[in-house]
């Protein structure tokens, strides 16, 4: 919006609205601080204009703050000043008549509050030109109504009328110069439910009813856009802003920032696992040590009053407001697990973050279990250890390296880790890590492929969140991990009875089991061997109950649903994101938010993986993704 400034701005003259269309054909977009604390933000790829105008009042409380919200996330818009109402009406028709000439007509859209005490939703316009458009429009709000039930919203109104302003106020353009120049009108004016009798906001409920009706607005604008422009949008998902907001670009960097100021795996893995396991083992099974944990390199109080400080509802981007404020409750939990590390406040927080574990995923992992056995440790010539992994991990570096110039990767070996693991990018195997030759590929594929490949993706994209993580990515991070095991030829027989008993070790959790209680579910229960018992319990137990390890399995059963009903898998490989992100980020892809993706891994685009997903579109079960 316009700044106190604005109101010194010279008139609107014709020759500086020649040059503000000059600059929009040129450039492509037109930001500008218009007279009046007026402001425009339009795009020259979009044959309409969202219109919103201040009215009048010398009286502070009287300002509408909340209404003038609805048009602040489109990609072309108008607020028009409390002055120089001519030179607006010479910017709207200057403006209509190059974008008509362009697009064949153009729309302007005024959207506008009712009187207090309103109830309803009045569209006003050419019903007999725009039958279609309007027939959308009212859609899209009676389904708001019923939304909204509670309010007891009256039926939309639709008015034939050429009367489509504000009482009060003259109309934008007069009817004949509309004609003149090709251009369509239609208001919406919106019953002001989001704010009480003394114009008081409900700062909650305006959120969701505005993210609500700006999807009303696009999917009404786009029928327009469809039926009567040579426009080449392919979807209302297109209609949203393409560059991002001061506010929104310094939030997304205040929530990686936070999250990136401690490393969550590492601080909840416990310093002392070699100790735990060699008591473990010398005391036959019984004796379990305290684990201790390293010494946090943050003060949790610190971070989460910076993340309660972020503006978030200042965001008016639907899309970023939603990823960003789920965000902030993930940080919030992750921020109290570090805080309750050993404690069981830490496992009911993980559970929370993670989810519980449905009937389905409980039933597919027993069956597992059941039905593949355990595979003998296989002797071989070839065992691979840390060093070994290392210098292939170098060399898959070296291979982004050849996509990407600009791509840097490193490695740690260190004796105080106790999984191999990815963290912000880099790296990390155990410095006693032995490994069969033949599974190597597939860990490489798996940690380097998969969370390496998505954190340089998500790294070069406008929004840092998607190298970080949006909520809830471990699930289709792990997805596609496993997933690229499988398709390499290394998911074995053992790897996926250790994701199963990954799900049935945090059930057990879930239902009270302690460290040696879960240790015996595994060994005598379910057959796995001593050392995959320790270490899968282990993984379990590290914080007082950490439930992430269900992500795998959990994962790749709805990674294989997706593929069934017919979902891609490179446009996974963007970032780090959930599956329930898959419309956000189409969203921000064809807004031309998001840039194409630079690294992708090496097997994407083999006949041995193509063969392999046609495979898995046509409902292969888990215990046939087994290579042998």
């Amino acid at each position: 919006m316009g700044v106190s400034t604005s109101n010194e701005m010279q008139p609107l003259s014709e020759a500086s609205i020649e040059k503000m269309i000059e600059k929009l054909q040129e450039d492509c977009e037109l930001e500008k601080h218009l007279p009046g604390d007026g402001y425009i933000h339009m795009s020259d790829e979009l044959p309409y204009l969202v219109v919103y105008r201040h009215k009048p009042t010398k009286d502070e409380e009287n300002v509408d703050r909340a209404t003038v919200r609805f048009v602040l996330s489109e990609a072309s818009y108008l607020i028009i000043g409390d002055r120089d109402w001519e030179g607006y009406q010479r910017l709207m028709y200057q403006l209509s008549e190059a974008m008509s000439s362009k697009f064949k007509t153009f729309l302007l859209f005024e959207i506008y509050a009712g009187d207090i005490k309103s109830r309803e939703f009045k569209i006003k316009g050419p019903a007999d030109r725009l039958p279609s458009t309007i027939k959308i429009l009212k859609k899209e709000l009676d389904y708001l109504n019923g939304k909204y039930e509670v309010l007891n919203l009256d039926f939309c109104v639709i008015e034939d009328t050429v009367d489509r302003h504000p009482e009060g106020l003259k109309p934008l353009l007069p009817l004949e110069s509309l004609r003149d120049i090709g251009c369509l009108l239609i208001s919406l004016e919106v019953p002001p439910v989001y704010r009480s009798q003394s114009g008081k906001e409900f700062p909650v409920f305006f959120r969701s009813f505005k993210d609500d009706l700006v999807v009303a607005l696009h999917k009404t604008i786009y029928e327009f856009i469809r039926i009567q422009t040579s426009s080449g949008v392919k979807s209302y998902r297109a209609l949203g802003q393409k560059s991002l907001k001061k506010n929104v670009l310094e939030i997304d960097k205040q929530l990686a920032q936070i999250e990136n100021s401690y490393q969550f795996l590492w601080l909840i893995s416990p310093a002392n696992i070699r100790h735990i396991k060699d008591t473990f083992f010398e005391s036959n099974y019984e004796k379990v040590l305290t684990h201790h944990y390293r010494l946090l390199p943050v003060d949790p109080d610190v971070l989460k009053r910076r993340l309660y400080n972020l503006k978030m509802e200042d965001i008016d981007d639907p899309a970023l407001s939603y990823i960003f404020r789920e965000k902030r409750e993930e940080l919030d939990l992750q921020i109290s697990m570090l805080t309750d590390r050993g404690s069981r406040d830490f496992f009911y927080n993980s559970m929370m973050l993670y989810g519980d574990i449905d009937k389905e995923l409980q039933k597919e992992s027993e069956t597992l279990l059941r039905e593949v056995p355990e595979e003998d440790a296989r002797e071989s010539d070839n065992v691979m250890k840390a060093k070994d992994f290392e210098t292939l991990a170098h060399a898959e570096f070296e291979y982004f390296r050849q996509q990407d110039a600009r791509f840097t990767g490193k490695v740690h070996v260190r004796d105080d880790v106790n999984i191999l693991m990815v963290s912000q990018g880099e790296l990390y195997i155990p410095s006693d890590y032995k490994l069969d030759s033949e599974e190597t590929k597939a860990l490489i594929q798996h940690e380097i492929g998969t969370h390496v490949l998505t954190y340089y993706n998500g790294n070069q994209q406008p929004l840092r969140l998607l190298s970080v993580g949006l909520t809830d990515y471990d699930t289709l991070q792990e997805g596609l991990a496993v997933l690229a095991e499988y398709l390499v030829g290394g998911l074995t027989a053992n790897r996926m009875r250790t994701l199963a008993g990954r799900v049935v070790a945090a059930s057990a959790r879930m239902h009270g089991a302690e460290f040696q209680d879960i240790f015996r579910l595994l060994h005598e229960d379910y057959g796995f061997s001593p050392h995959r018992s320790f270490n899968t319990t282990s993984r379990i137990m590290q914080g007082g109950g950490f439930t992430k390890d269900i992500s795998y399995l959990k994962g790749l059963l709805q990674l294989r649903e997706h593929l069934k009903e017919g979902g891609e898998l490179a446009p996974l490989l963007t970032g780090k994101f959930a599956l329930e992100h898959i419309p956000i980020i189409t969203e921000l892809r064809e807004r031309r938010v998001l840039k194409p993706v630079n690294l992708m891994p090496r097997y994407l685009n083999t006949d041995e993986t193509k063969n392999k997903l046609l495979k898995i579109r046509e409902g292969i079960p888990l215990s046939q993704m087994i290579n042998t």
